[in-house]
């Protein structure tokens, strides 16, 4: 396992040019970042910047976002889809992040849960054919996303399942999990396969990771079989040098400084 800076949220103090955070993530020896939108973003200067630093994507999200669970909303999501995913050809051809959409008034769960799956097959054949992997996020509903639909892991496990394409892979956010009172190894014993990225920061605040648990959460996971990126998608409470030291000290994952990249 390694660790991802999310740079829409680290490193954002220091450098309000989101470009520039590739390069001090470079030289606080990551080899993977993550951000959350595109369109807002100058991929020319953040492909040059990848190129440069040879850092690496591990996600970015789909937008503009529709719901999965709304058919009246799939063409628009499709075709947000597509625009995506050609963008992310443009940037390594990283995973990229879909969410559910928000539960609609008046309609069963189970026609939700079987909107959600046939646009999911449609798009995740998009998505073989582009070779690039969608990653299913689940949202807690609790502090962050009242109303959303999907905010349980195993039921996207469960989704993942069903549409059955190794181009469809869940995002398990530890933050979300844990804010929606889910045990980790009850959800991921057995269907670590179905998982494509993980995400981690404490909660219920959602800054950097820091307490005694930590170890323990990285090492299940390790256990159940995870060797992916562990993407640090918190806002950081402390000095970015202070907060990364403390996110090591908690997760017992390490980072490699780099003091000198071809670019300051």
């Amino acid at each position: 396992m390694y660790l991802s800076a999310c740079i829409e949220w680290l490193f954002s103090k220091e450098y309000p040019d989101v470009t520039q955070r590739i390069y001090a993530a470079k030289r606080c020896g990551f080899s993977h970042v993550e951000f959350h939108l595109w369109r807002d973003k100058l991929l020319a200067e953040m492909a040059t910047a990848l190129e440069e630093t040879q850092i690496k994507l591990s996600s970015f999200v789909v937008e503009p976002r529709r719901s999965l669970v709304d058919p009246a909303q799939h063409t628009e999501f499709l075709q947000a889809l597509k625009e995506s995913l050609i963008t992310a050809q443009r940037l390594g051809s990283p995973p990229l992040v879909i969410a559910s959409g928000f539960s609609r008034d008046g309609v069963t769960f189970s026609e939700q849960r079987t909107a959600m799956v046939n646009v999911l097959r449609e798009a995740a054949s998009l998505a073989e054919e582009a070779g690039i992997v969608l990653l299913l996020e689940p949202l807690n509903t609790r502090i962050d996303h009242p109303g959303m639909f999907l905010n349980d892991s195993r039921l996207g496990l469960d989704v993942v399942e069903e549409v059955g394409s190794p181009n469809l892979k869940l995002l398990f956010d530890v933050y979300h999990s844990t804010v929606m009172g889910e045990t980790l190894v009850n959800i991921l014993s057995g269907r670590m396969h179905l998982v494509g990225h993980v995400q981690i920061a404490q909660a219920p605040g959602r800054d950097e990771p820091c307490d005694s648990d930590w170890k323990d959460i990285i090492h299940a996971l390790h256990v159940l079989g995870y060797r992916g990126a562990i993407g640090l998608e918190y806002k950081p409470s402390q000095p970015i040098a202070e907060s990364l030291a403390t996110v090591c000290a908690a997760t017992g994952l390490s980072l490699t400084i780099n003091k000198q990249t071809e670019k300051s």
